[in-house]
């Protein structure tokens, strides 16, 4: 069977799980556990280290983060500690992991989006497409029939001030305590700045709260169609395990 192990680094949990790269299927339970704080590369690559050994998985290991990852340097840090900018990722997972263990490194919402493509909605294949994932920040993917352009981070743009996820991710919903109908119109305002920006065909959103798209989507008024991801919050990891044997990662 044809197998990877796919991590996903968040703000709040780092999740992981075996998939079947043929289906885009779970082989087994995803194992969770909850991001350090402060989410610094050693306690990060240790608690990695820590859902490998659970799994008890010795083949090879995609692990996504919420960073601009160019070669093997992480340059950015979304929701993890400022110390990750300038890291030599490949270097800290190796050290962790095993210097022969075949590891592959990208961008979170990067990942999730190429596994929405490859195994989710079949509109993500064609055409001009944002795909954003809603958590503990606003990650982006650019899609162009199906082809990704890595790192855009549009959820760090500006949007009547501020940045865009301080306003809008559903950590933001959490925290506020805010209801679907007012979290909606939060989501619609920076909906409308991206579509004025960039004029998509069409924005796939992701992330948990995709779960309840049909509580909060039919707030939405923008033009342009909006979609809930056909993986929902399983695309990370996907997209993870699929980066080691697909030439992906920026």
């Amino acid at each position: 069977m044809n197998t990877s192990f796919g991590i996903d680094v968040g703000g709040s949990g780092i999740k992981g799980a075996v998939v079947d790269l043929d289906t885009g299927q779970f082989m087994g339970d995803r194992i969770k556990i909850a991001t350090p704080q402060p989410a610094t590369p050693e306690a990060v690559a240790a608690t990695v280290r820590e859902i490998v050994d659970q799994a008890q998985w010795d083949g090879p290991i995609g692990i996504t983060v919420p960073s601009i990852v160019k070669g093997q340097m992480v340059l950015s840090a979304a929701n993890i500690d400022k110390s990750w900018i300038g890291i030599d990722a490949y270097e800290l997972f190796h050290r962790h992991l095993g210097a022969d263990r075949h590891i592959s490194i990208l961008n979170d919402a990067d990942a999730a989006g190429l596994a929405e493509v490859a195994f989710g909605e079949e509109k993500a294949k064609t055409g001009q497409v944002i795909f954003l994932t809603f958590g503990t920040g606003i990650g982006s993917a650019f899609l162009m029939d199906g082809r990704l352009w890595p790192n855009t981070e549009i959820g760090h743009l500006a949007v009547d001030g501020f940045e865009a996820e301080h306003q809008a991710s559903s950590a933001v919903k959490d925290a506020l305590d805010l209801s679907f109908k007012k979290w909606a119109k939060r989501v619609d305002r920076v909906l409308d700045e991206y579509e004025a920006l960039f004029n998509p065909d069409l924005f796939i959103v992701g992330g948990g709260i995709s779960r309840r798209f049909d509580k909060w989507g039919k707030h939405l008024t923008i033009k342009t169609e909006v979609i809930p991801a056909g993986l929902r919050n399983k695309a990370g990891i996907i997209g993870a395990a699929m980066a080691v044997t697909r030439e992906i990662s920026p």
